[in-house]
Formats: structure tokens, C-alpha cells, sequence
């Protein structure tokens, strides 16, 4: 019995470590988060004073409150669920403590009893009375080696009795830090509150100003969405040149493997009408085998599989590369190893107005001069100046990646880049702050949200 017991116990002990290992994994994990916030929460901070500088950048200010508070949101919930963990934590060692209170009082009940028992029994009169009361030999070596395992019960008893008083002092010592972590991080949780409700005070202040600027704020609006024509003009361009070369070498390729057969196939005629008459059974087979040659020599063609037809994948190169950037959709690289997200991809209602602004892309935030990387493998198609933008445009198969607001370029058209390989720095966009354009398409010239394709940074 009590050998169970302290088996038991031990099961419970190594238990409650692995579900404490367990919890705080997930609170690491929720720490670091927290801890990627703060930063991104400390760039939008420089961002945002960087901008206040420019009294025209009324909507860079609106976009940078917009992504603080959807970043302190983020923050206050990630704090939040920490509390639930440890809220959790804390129930789990109540309900241990009290398991742990329930079962020492039986311990020492039992082992009360015992000794209770030893002590009227610990006459030598009465162990040997038990002793020699014995009906053999062997009676009397079993009465002996119970008495032994009598004696080493009562000890095994006590050894449970220790362990488990250790095992509670353990667990009512967690309880107690469970309680300080709680309060600790409630108040970091009342604190970024706080800074929430200035935050939305910002936004206010901003809307109240935008409200009063709204011609400006069409005049800004205006000068973009003619960026962003002309940029998806652009690369509508390159994707129509680009087909249109694609699908003229398949035609040549075509019209090669069609005068090929065709060679051959009078080849073989030619040797056919020299050679002696052949039997029908051996005409055929000869048939059969020459469709079997010009349907191996027929090549490569992008129907495999079920992907729709795109010229841009007639070759093995660029169905690879396709098929690359689709099986890592989510997990690809950021073109800027830091960064944040002010300006999202589709349409956006300007809080205070009845205007709408439209991004193809993302804007990202970055400091003048920052490395700007390609996202995957790719060939370099287009280097230029985009209506006094530095723009590259990148083929990955039927996918184009575009990066524009650059200071300077470090590749040339025609070039094969590998996901991370550098392309340029960044630069400043239409209102003077540093910032990148990041933007993803299809053959069809359809624009794709990047943030669905890149990985996630928390």
C-alpha cells in the first residue's frame, strides 16, 4: 500500500514538472512576441517622429497611428493571454496543494497507526513469543522475514511522508510566485492600456486635422494613385513582352521538333521503299514505334498536372521556378531584414474623409540606405527609373516581385538572382520618408498581398 502511494506520488511530482515545462513554453513563446512588438512598437515611434518633421505627410501619420495601435492591440492580447496561462498555473497548483494536503494526511494516518502498533508490540517477549510459535522451520523464516519487511514498511512510510511534504513546500512555493508573476504582468497589461487610449487620442487628433486638409489629402492621393498606375503600367509591359517572347521560342521549338519528325519520318519511308517488302504485322509495329518517337520528341509542354496554361512556364525553368515560390507561399523572406508594415496591401478609407487610397503592395518603413534583398530565385527583367522612382522587377516563372522607392540598384537586366541576393538600398517615397514599395503579381498582371506569401515574423 504504501509502496503504491509513493509511486503515486511520483507520478504526480513528474507530472506537474512536465505540465510546468509545458506552460512555459507557451509563455515563451507568447514573451517573444511581446518582446518583437516592443520593437516594431519603438521603430513606429522614430517613424513617427521622423515624420512630424514633414508637415506634409499628414497621411504617412495616419497610417503610422493606424499600424501603432493595431501593434499595441496585438501586444495588450498577447499580455493578456499570458495571464490566462498564468491564471491557469495557478488553479493547477491550488488543486495540487489540496491533493497533495489530502494525501499526506492519509500518510500520516497510516504510519500514526503503525507506529501506534510497533509501540504496543515492542516487547522482545512478544517477537519471540511469534517467533517460536512457529509450526517449521521455514513458518519460522517467513515470520522472521515478515517482521523485516514490517520494519522496513514503517520506514518506506516515512520516506513518502518526507517526499511529499517536500512535493507540497514545492508547489505552495510556485502558488506564491504564480501570484507575483500575475500582478506583475496586470500591471505591464494596465500600462500598454494606457498607452492604448493615447494612442486612439493620436488617431482623433490626426482624423480632426485630416478632416481640415482634406484638399491637401486628395492632392497627395492623387499624385500616388498616378505613381501606382504608372508603375502597374510598367510591369504590365514587361509581363506582355515577356509572354510574347516566351511564346514565340515554344513556337520555334515547336516548328524544330515538327521538321524533325518530319525528316525522319521521310527518312524512314525512304529506307522502307529500298528494303524488302515487310509484312503488315511488322508495317504496323514500325508505325507504332515512329508515333512513339515523335510523341517523346514532342518535349515538354506545362500540362502537367493540373496548373492552368501560362506561356511563361513552357519551360522547365520556369515551371521550377514557379512551383518554388508556390510551395513556399507563407514562409518566403522579407525583402528588408527590418521594417514595419504602414501602408497595407488593397483598398483603404481614409478615417475622417470620403477618400480612398489603393496599394498594389506593401510600404514597409525602413531607415534610407537599408539592404534591399530578393525574395526568392528569380532572373532581374527591369532596372530604372518608374516616374522618378529606382525600380527592379524580378521573374519567378509566372511570378514577378517588384521593389521600388530605392536609392540605388546593384543588379542588370538579365541577371539570375537567388532568393536573398541584394538588389539595392532603399530611399524615400513621394513624402520624403524612408520607406521600400514591396509588391507581388501573377502573369495575368494580377497583384497579390505580399504579406500572404511572406513569413510571419512573430
Amino acid at each position: 500500500m504504501t509502496k503504491k502511494a509513493a509511486i503515486l506520488f511520483f507520478i504526480l511530482f513528474a507530472f506537474g514538472i512536465g505540465s510546468f515545462a509545458q506552460t512555459n513554453a507557451s509563455r515563451e513563446e507568447l514573451q517573444k512576441q511581446e518582446q518583437t512588438l516592443r520593437k516594431e512598437l519603438e521603430e513606429l515611434n522614430q517613424l513617427k517622429d521622423q515624420i512630424q518633421k514633414n508637415k506634409k505627410s499628414t497621411l504617412a501619420q495616419m497610417a503610422v497611428i493606424k499600424s501603432k495601435i493595431a501593434k499595441r492591440e496585438a501586444l495588450v492580447n498577447s499580455i493578456a493571454k499570458q495571464v490566462k496561462i498564468i491564471d491557469d498555473a495557478i488553479e493547477a497548483n491550488k488543486q495540487d496543494v489540496q491533493k497533495l494536503n489530502k494525501d499526506l494526511d492519509t500518510l500520516k494516518s497510516k504510519y500514526e497507526k503503525s507506529i501506534v502498533f510497533a509501540y504496543k508490540s515492542r516487547s522482545g517477549y512478544e517477537y519471540l513469543n511469534f517467533l517460536f510459535s512457529a509450526n517449521s522451520f521455514n513458518d519460522a523464516v517467513k515470520r522472521l522475514t515478515y517482521l523485516k519487511s514490517y520494519r522496513q514498511n514503517r520506514e518506506a512510510q516515512a520516506r513518502a511522508i518526507d517526499m511529499s511534504q517536500k512535493d507540497l513546500n514545492q508547489k505552495i512555493g510556485q502558488l506564491g510566485s504564480n501570484k507575483k508573476d500575475r500582478l506583475k504582468t496586470l500591471g505591464v497589461q494596465n500600462e500598454q492600456l494606457k498607452v492604448l487610449v493615447d494612442d486612439r487620442k493620436e488617431q482623433d487628433k490626426i482624423i480632426s486635422q485630416l478632416k481640415g486638409k482634406e484638399q491637401e489629402v486628395t492632392a497627395q492621393l492623387k499624385q500616388k494613385e498616378a505613381q501606382r498606375k504608372k508603375m502597374q503600367s510598367a510591369l504590365l509591359t514587361i509581363i506582355r513582352r515577356e509572354t510574347l517572347e516566351a511564346e514565340k521560342k515554344e513556337k520555334e521549338r515547336q516548328a524544330k521538333l515538327k521538321a524533325a519528325n518530319e525528316a525522319s519520318a521521310a527518312a524512314a519511308k525512304a529506307k522502307n521503299e529500298a528494303a524488302p517488302v515487310a509484312s503488315k504485322s511488322e508495317q504496323k509495329t514500325a508505325t507504332k514505334n515512329g508515333n512513339k518517337v515523335g510523341a517523346v520528341e514532342g518535349g515538354l509542354t506545362n500540362t502537367s498536372g493540373n496548373r492552368p496554361y501560362s506561356a511563361l512556364e513552357t519551360t522547365e525553368e520556369g515551371r521550377e521556378a514557379s512551383i518554388s515560390i508556390e510551395n513556399n507561399k507563407g514562409g518566403l523572406p522579407w525583402p528588408v531584414d527590418k521594417g514595419n508594415v504602414y501602408v497595407h496591401f488593397g483598398v483603404e478609407n481614409i478615417p475622417g474623409t470620403k477618400l480612398n487610397r489603393k496599394s498594389d503592395g506593401i510600404e514597409l518603413a525602413v531607415p534610407k540606405g537599408s539592404s534591399v534583398k530578393s525574395i526568392a530565385n528569380g532572373v532581374v527583367k527591369y532596372t530604372g527609373d518608374i516616374n522618378g522612382d529606382l525600380t527592379v522587377f524580378v521573374q519567378h516563372g509566372k511570378y514577378f516581385s517588384t521593389y521600388t522607392h530605392l536609392s540605388s540598384i546593384n543588379v542588370s537586366v538579365g541577371q539570375e538572382v537567388r532568393a536573398g541576393t541584394l538588389l539595392g538600398r532603399s530611399g524615400v517615397n513621394i513624402e520624403g520618408e524612408g520607406s521600400l514599395l514591396f509588391m507581388i503579381s501573377n502573369d495575368k498582371g494580377s497583384f497579390l498581398d505580399p504579406e500572404n506569401w511572406l513569413k510571419n515574423r512573430r
